[in-house]
């Protein structure tokens, strides 16, 4: 299944002790139509606030509807703030996560806060941003490097190398669209590259700083900045075995 959401009133995807989690609202509706054990896994588990115009997940089942009534069935049981907009089948062999070859996330940094956007996208004070550093240091990032300056610490992931394959930045009405696609993604990854690529242009820093921060692979770093989760959307997950149906939301950057 591909799944959108606004994640402003859910603790995340993954099932949680406390609050509504994206995965526990899907759980509940495959069980309200007779799916006591979906085994539903997701490509990826996004944060507290964070939306997804394209996520996916696999779950097993062997009942009679045809891919099309299971989505309208399901969506029938999901709040508005949850959407599933397609279902397919798949072979047995098919892994959610394990089978995607890369993921695309775009976060959407607002030059001016106010009440509508608080929601949508980020916010980081401080001075002018210059759009031609943001550029010049996304060029630094494309390739294989080791994160983990830009990235939560977390001692069950050893491995820090992450490959960049395309790294986009552009300005729509007021907000700066960033667009990125890897093999995978660390914890707070692309918040702490956004957040420490605006910090350095605010300060007059650029390419050279950067490229010292990586090096260090300190999680620590203190020029190392976390964006806000509001402006993060994983765009889309990335299966070239899969071949799915044009979606309307391919371009939303586009404008």
């Amino acid at each position: 299944m591909r799944i959108m959401y606004d994640g402003t009133n859910f603790r995340g995807w993954q099932t949680q002790t406390a609050g509504r989690s994206v995965q526990a609202d899907l759980i509940s509706a495959l069980k309200d139509r007779g799916i006591s054990h979906p085994n539903l896994t997701g490509s990826g588990r996004t944060d507290a606030g964070v939306h997804a115009i394209a996520n996916y997940a696999h779950f097993d089942y062997k009942g009679k509807m045809t891919s099309q009534q299971l989505l309208l069935a399901l969506n029938s049981k999901l709040a508005s703030d949850l959407k599933i907009t397609g279902i397919w089948q798949v072979a047995d062999s098919f892994n959610a996560r394990y089978s995607a070859t890369s993921r695309t996330y775009i976060y959407l940094l607002a030059r001016k806060r106010t009440p509508l956007n608080r929601l949508y996208t980020g916010f980081i004070p401080g001075k002018e941003i210059k759009i031609e550093d943001l550029k010049a240091m996304s060029e630094v990032m494309k390739g294989s490097h080791n994160f983990t300056s830009l990235s939560k610490n977390n001692p069950a992931i050893p491995n820090h190398i992450c490959n960049i394959s395309s790294f986009t930045i552009k300005e729509i009405q007021g907000k700066i669209g960033f667009k990125i696609t890897a093999d995978r993604f660390l914890h707070h990854m692309v918040r702490r590259i956004v957040g420490t690529m605006v910090n350095l242009s605010q300060k007059g820093l650029g390419v050279e700083t950067l490229k010292q921060i990586l090096e260090e692979q300190n999680a620590r770093q203190r020029l190392v900045l976390t964006a806000p989760a509001q402006g993060l959307y994983l765009y889309n997950v990335h299966y070239p075995d899969l071949k799915l149906e044009d979606y309307p939301y391919n371009n939303f950057l586009a404008n």
